[in-house]
């Protein structure tokens, strides 16, 4: 009689387990959907602020080819054609902000959000990254002067002598929490600057797996 007592238990938690491994897969697949879904939304919320910054200069290509250039960003494809057609006066740039966000995969975790970008009155970037001390980016690293100094600003300032770069640092620490870079005149330095740190960013997280 234990006998099948035993038989009937191990049979129920094997059903058991198999409806905990079921609920499990189920709960997992949500949480990914739910992960991609606030990404798409973070995406839509740049794309309305950026369309509406356009739409306030009476300057815009079609939006459905905004719209697929703001999503290559994600793929860390350049942008090489302008969104302006004209160019638009200081007064309808002021209070403008494009905002991004770059994110790596993380292990059984989804994808990490690294660093944030925010451009402001097409002048003006203020990069801020999520946990310094495990970006570990150095104002004298070798791949922060090559990537990004060499391979962005400088190439920038080419045409800006007026470009500044200012540094935050973490606590009492050599590592840069945050940046400051002024005297920006268009989009597509911002986009140089975003690919590099993208670019820097990957590097990094490559030295340190």
């Amino acid at each position: 009689m234990k006998s099948m007592d035993r038989k009937d238990t191990e049979k129920e938690i094997e059903k058991l387990s198999r409806i905990l491994s079921n609920i499990q897969n189920i709960f997992y697949r949500k949480k990914e959907q739910l992960e991609d879904l606030k990404l798409e939304i973070d995406e839509l919320r740049d794309i309305i602020n950026h369309l509406n910054s356009l739409i306030s200069g009476k300057s815009f290509r079609s939006a459905d080819k905004i719209y697929s250039k703001a999503l290559t960003e994600k793929a860390d494809k350049h942008i090489d054609e302008d969104y302006f057609v004209e160019e638009i006066s200081k007064e309808k740039v002021e209070g403008t902000n494009i905002k991004r966000k770059i994110f790596s995969k993380s292990k059984g975790n989804g994808e990490e959000l690294l660093c944030i970008l925010n451009f402001y009155d097409f002048k003006r970037v203020e990069i801020k990254f999520i946990d310094p001390m495990k970006r570990s980016i150095k104002e004298t690293s070798e791949d922060f002067i090559r990537i990004f100094l060499k391979g962005a600003l400088i190439i920038i300032k080419e045409n800006n002598p007026n470009l500044s770069l200012d540094y935050t640092y973490f606590k009492k620490t050599e590592f840069i929490e945050s940046m400051s870079i002024k005297g920006l005149n268009s989009i597509k330095e911002y986009d140089i600057i975003t690919s590099k740190m993208r670019e820097l960013l990957a590097k990094e997280i490559n030295s340190n797996s």
